[in-house]
């Protein structure tokens, strides 16, 4: 029996339009043989929707999204229903539209990547491909990701981090700090946002303002790193659960200076790459084995560090001294990172497979905790006048 897959992309996100192309990148490679696809599509506004239309990009790009319709999941434990918008067929009143064995969240930044999608499925108690809401939230927010790779003995760049009160507030407090600490060149970045959206070099103080201006524009909480200067960018994925864990090929992407940009991540990139030189990226990565073999020993650390499962891709600076540093690890849907699965064995197909079955397996692995104890607190308590009494 074909299992009842929720592919839920879009969202309220700075990177909307991405999370909808990684979507329907999924949408298109899963196997009809083994899964009947439920498209859901969450607009700019917040709104839900499903719908076959929703299953086809030029869909979107020619704006002919007429047959879909508004709908909501519930928080409701166990409740893996789809349902009509009560406000579609009368208030109060919902209507199975569908019903869902496993989600495969596929939105980008604010909402998606960050765990707060994920806590709705944990309500519902539902199967979902990918991080938990601890991995998920640690993985999005740069500042509390460096901080539990620091504290597991991991390879990081120097940094500071503030909010944008403080920014507001003490301006010349700031800039001394990092003066002092960090000195220039440092990269300034939004704590939780990706595809590299808001982020901005520093040389000097002027550009350091100029960098914190754009920042804060995105986020409250802002990262300061120490530039490394002229690096190689090597990314490696990761796949599993526990400390059952695998990685792929390692890649170099090119073409780029001093900033991996929106447009060369998503537009100008030859996303299966060749590993000739005129692709945009080199897979495998040129690298030495040993190089490789601690990139890929890190990439695993690094995952595992905050509980990760399922897919995600990390990201290194590579030194000309030699020198490895993990930059930061990108969860799903954050990467897929399929092209990297490519040369280990495994086509878009296989490895959505494999992310469904992981999720199937923390599913099971997590209705094996009690969720009740037995400890008749109510009969050992006696609430009541004007103080409560103490057991």
């Amino acid at each position: 029996m074909k299992k009842r897959v929720a592919v839920v992309f879009g969202g309220r996100s700075v990177e909307h339009e991405v999370s909808v192309i990684t979507g329907l990148q999924v949408i298109e490679n899963m196997d009809r043989d083994k899964y009947h696809i439920i498209p859901i599509y969450i607009n700019k506004k917040g709104k839900w929707f499903t719908g076959e239309s929703l299953m086809e990009f030029k869909n979107f790009k020619e704006n002919k999204l007429d047959d879909i319709q508004e709908v909501i999941l519930t928080p409701i434990t166990n409740d893996h229903n789809l349902y009509n918008h009560p406000e579609n067929i009368g208030l109060f009143k919902k209507k199975i539209i569908d019903k869902i064995d496993v989600v495969f969240p596929t939105i980008h930044g604010t909402n998606g990547e960050d765990g707060t999608i994920q806590g709705l499925f944990e309500l519902m108690n539902i199967p979902y491909v990918g991080s938990g809401v601890l991995a998920s939230s640690v993985g999005m927010d740069k500042i509390i990701m460096k901080d539990v790779f620091k504290a597991n003995n991991l390879p990081i760049v120097d940094y500071r981090w503030f909010y944008r009160k403080e920014w507001i507030e003490n301006q010349e407090r700031i800039i001394n700090i990092i003066e002092e600490s960090l000195d220039y060149p440092v990269f300034v970045k939004p704590a939780n946002l990706g595809s590299s959206i808001g982020i901005s070099k520093a040389k000097d103080k002027d550009g350091f303002i100029k960098a914190m201006e754009i920042a804060t524009r995105y986020d409250r909480k802002i990262i300061v790193e120490k530039s490394v200067e002229n690096p190689r960018e090597i990314n490696c994925a990761v796949m599993g659960y526990d400390d059952n864990v695998i990685a792929s090929l390692c890649e170099e992407p090119l073409g780029w200076e001093e900033i991996l940009t929106f447009e060369d991540k998503y537009i100008n990139s030859n996303v299966k790459g060749t590993g000739k030189e005129g692709s945009r990226r080199i897979i495998p990565a040129d690298i030495d084995d040993n190089i490789r073999e601690k990139i890929e020993d890190i990439a695993k650390k690094s995952f595992i560090s905050i509980d990760g499962r399922g897919n995600a891709r990390i990201d290194f600076l590579l030194a000309k001294d030699g020198k490895i540093y993990v930059n930061e690890i990108n969860t799903l849907p954050g990467s897929i990172a399929f092209y990297l699965w490519e040369g280990k064995g495994y086509s878009f197909k296989e490895l959505i497979d494999n992310m469904i079955d992981i999720a199937i397996k923390v599913h099971e692995d997590k209705n094996d905790n009690m969720y009740h104890y037995d400890a008749d607190l109510f009969n050992k308590i006696h609430l009541g006048g004007s103080k409560a009494k103490k057991m």
